[in-house]
């Protein structure tokens, strides 16, 4: 398991990713069971997270952040990234984003590829 923390942080909303092998649907629920024994990401607001298996099956959590497990996924997609999970954790500040709480789950989605 590979975490990147405090990878931004925006109007008191801080968010951070974290990522590593999942080789179904139930190694990715491991995984996020996992990331969450760290009582910090069990306290998350958001763990959206994102997985394109071998054979082509996507498998996404928005965890409340509706869409944001899709930006995850075309970001795989692009990027060819099979049996990989990337899970984008957020700390809700108090004030609401809006969209660009997508385009932060871009970036942290991109800085976890960039750092592979």
């Amino acid at each position: 398991m590979k975490i990147i923390q405090n990878v931004l942080t925006d109007k008191g909303s801080k968010y951070s990713v974290s990522g590593g092998l999942a080789y179904s649907k139930l190694q990715a629920q491991d995984f996020i069971k996992d990331l969450k024994r760290n009582k910090k990401f069990s306290k998350a607001t958001h763990n959206t997270w994102g997985l394109i298996l071998s054979d082509g099956i996507e498998i996404k959590d928005d965890d409340g952040e509706g869409g944001a497990g899709n930006i995850i996924l075309r970001i795989l997609n692009s990027a060819k990234l099979y049996n990989h999970i990337i899970v984008v954790s957020r700390w809700y500040g108090g004030v609401h984003l809006g969209g660009d709480r997508f385009r932060h789950v871009k970036t942290c989605t991109k800085i976890y590829l960039n750092d592979m």
